[in-house]
């Protein structure tokens, strides 16, 4: 997995908003829907323009003092729901014409030390970002070795995953573990020291926990099969991504169910997800932030933005995105 600090070290508020206002043409669009409220950069740029409506999603509670002022500055145009990504087709909307996803960690849940986010953190294992079933002290304490080798191996292709959950398990079998410098120290514990890496050793494991904590390659799934079924014909998805898994699903997504899908062989039959159509021809152009943007938030240099037009073929459920990433969806299913 490439770039694995960006994911925990990133800030939500707003990357890329050029590239984003230039793909969404909000001075000719009216409905928009934001699935990563965050900080509402988005939103807030969004509303800018007269014609527009929003309609913003977000997991984390901590968002709403943010809310209340948006709302009270266009209460006709602005909606918020405190919503998942799958939860969103309870949501009465379509014909939308944009749909905006910003994968990032907010800034409001790395900041706040309290919520055990960071690595630089002493306080309490948590990493929830909301509506949330399970915490990383619960993971931590409870998942068997071969599930926590298993997590942090997939989610953070963290090569010493073995040892690091060995390690983990030998510890709790003393005393519980609570706080996330004691985390950090089993980590560091476990791995051998490469002075030529400058990426902080606990980074592939905290990102790990994370990632399971909140089921969120889960979640993007469900959240951009949903959103899909949002968008008018002619409507626009755009996913700004940070890590090569989040990314993978992205591409596989918009590459595989947009018309130009390329067959394996001419002489193979097509296959479902060949006829389904859901997106126009599709281009797999990455964009990236400029230098200038990354020289003022060093958190956005390993964003990637991709975006898929929709197509007026009726919607299909693509069920060959559930079974490319059924081990994903498996792992996180996992009990605690």
């Amino acid at each position: 997995m490439n770039n694995q600090t960006s994911s925990l070290e990133f800030s939500h508020f707003p990357v890329m908003l050029n590239e984003v206002l230039k793909i969404s043409s909000p001075s000719t669009k009216e409905k928009f829907i934001d699935c990563t409220f965050g900080g509402g950069g988005y939103s807030k740029e969004i509303l800018k323009f007269s014609k527009t409506n929003v309609l913003a999603i977000d997991r984390d509670k901590k968002v709403l003092a943010e809310v209340k002022k948006i709302s009270k500055k266009y209460p006709r145009r602005f909606k918020f729901h405190q919503l998942k990504f799958s939860q969103l087709e309870t949501i009465s909307i379509d014909n939308v014409d944009v749909v905006i996803f910003d994968l990032g960690l907010s800034s409001i849940q790395l900041d706040d030390f309290d919520r055990g986010f960071s690595f630089k953190s002493n306080k309490k294992l948590n990493m929830t970002m909301g509506l949330n079933e399970i915490s990383a002290l619960d993971a931590i304490n409870n998942l068997s070795e071969t599930d926590l080798k298993l997590v942090i191996k997939i989610l953070g292709d963290e090569k010493e995953a073995t040892k690091i959950a060995r390690n983990i398990v030998n510890h709790r079998n003393i005393h519980k573990i609570q706080n996330t410098n004691e985390l950090v120290k089993i980590i560091e514990k476990s791995k051998k020291r490469n002075y030529s890496n400058k990426i902080n050793p606990c980074t592939k494991t905290f990102q790990a926990l994370r990632i399971f904590v909140n089921k969120e390659l889960t979640e993007l799934i469900k959240g951009i099969i949903n959103a899909t079924r949002k968008l008018k014909p002619g409507g626009k998805l755009l996913i700004i991504s940070f890590h090569s898994i989040e990314d993978r699903i992205v591409k596989y997504f918009f590459t595989n169910f947009s018309k130009n899908r390329s067959r394996p062989s001419r002489y193979l039959p097509e296959t479902k997800a060949a006829n389904i159509g859901l997106f126009e021809p599709y281009k797999n152009k990455i964009l990236r932030p400029s230098n200038n943007e990354i020289n003022q938030n060093n958190r956005s240099r390993s964003a990637k933005l991709r975006f898929a037009i929709r197509s007026k073929n009726k919607f299909e459920y693509p069920f060959d995105l559930i079974k490319k990433f059924k081990n994903y969806l498996d792992l996180e299913s996992i009990n605690v």
